[in-house]
């Protein structure tokens, strides 16, 4: 245990003080009661007070007046806490594919809408960091419990060209390093180079699955990979890092057209290729043919539940504790001494 007043705990010496001066008034008191005439009544009352009956209030009042001063110096004792904990990034496709209107009013507006559904229901204590993704970039939002500005970077997002699943998987994971090495570590970055942060990620060791179970990447795409690298390597490095990903299928297995450049193409959702990153992973593959669906999907997603032990401050529990004593002492000797202490 630690103090944030320490010097408050010299207070203490006010108790036995204050025993010596109650004494000395006590054998006053009596003397002055005898003196008068009142030898009999003074044998009387101190049988009456003697003995067990008598110590227990005493030592009550004396131990709550103890927890009291403590309490004064603002004690901290280190607390195992269970708190909803953890780290997600939204890496979210914005291909021209993610312009399609198989999902109401398209693909990538429904992602948004429910995105940020997700977002105004996580407690403060989950960071959340933004990935948008296609063939020419990479755009980050640094992983922050800062709320406003999450939905802020999920608005920004607007479709662009081609798909490059690695390129976002890539740019996640760095995410996440640069987030566990604390906010001085490295700088994030906005950048059409994906590959521009500050210091290389080195190649890590594999690590068993599971290892950074507090964080998580949900990988928003229709699967249409369509740029290198190879989204099977990229999922395998996350692997290799204990990073699950969870992949969110968007569109309809039918697919639909959409407008490119004059251009009429057709697309489709990948559901292979979007099994296989989460399987990978050991993360899960949700399917959202609809709106409503999609939005179901982010209750799916759970953030680690940890105990963490931290250093908190229990002067109110001591506070409270010295007033329970005191109270129970105080009706203690009332119903058993007729009096008070």
């Amino acid at each position: 245990m630690s103090f944030i007043w320490p010097p408050m705990l010299l207070s203490l010496a006010l108790i036995p003080i204050g025993l010596l001066l109650y004494r000395l008034l006590d054998v006053r008191r009596r003397r002055r009661f005898v003196a008068r005439g009142g030898a009999g009544l003074a044998h009387g009352v101190t049988r009456r007070g003697a003995g067990l009956r008598g110590l227990v209030p005493a030592t009550l009042v004396l131990g709550g007046l103890a927890a009291m001063l403590v309490a004064l110096a603002r004690p901290q004792a280190v607390v195992s806490l269970p708190r909803q904990e953890g780290t997600v990034i939204l890496a979210f496709d914005v291909s021209a594919s993610m312009g399609a209107s198989d999902l109401t009013p398209t693909r990538i507006d429904a992602a948004k809408a429910a995105a940020k559904d997700f977002v105004s229901r996580e407690p403060s204590t989950v960071t959340i960091g933004v990935v948008a993704f296609s063939d020419s970039g990479v755009s980050v939002q640094a992983p922050t419990a800062d709320q406003a500005t999450v939905v802020a970077a999920i608005d920004r997002m607007t479709p662009q060209h081609g798909t490059s699943l690695a390129q976002g998987i890539d740019a996640a994971l760095k995410a996440i390093a640069i987030a566990e090495a604390g906010p001085y570590a490295n700088d994030y970055y906005t950048n059409q180079n994906p590959g521009a942060s500050a210091t290389p990620i080195p190649t890590p060791t594999p690590v068993p699955s599971g290892t950074h179970a507090p964080a998580v990447i949900v990988l928003l795409s229709d699967g249409e990979n369509n740029e290198n690298p190879d989204p099977a390597a990229a999922a395998q490095a996350a692997a290799d890092r204990g990073v699950r990903i969870d992949t969110v299928g968007i569109g309809s297995a039918a697919g639909t057209t959409v407008t490119l450049n004059g251009f009429q193409v057709f697309t489709q959702l990948n559901q292979t290729t979007l099994q296989s990153i989460s399987d990978t992973t050991g993360g899960t593959y949700y399917a959202a043919s609809d709106t409503q669906q999609l939005r179901s999907v982010y209750d799916s997603i759970d953030s680690q539940v940890v105990v963490q032990p931290q250093l908190t401050e229990i002067t109110s529990l001591l506070a409270a504790l010295s007033l329970v004593l005191m109270v129970v002492g105080a009706m203690t000797s009332f119903l058993w001494l007729g009096r008070l202490p």
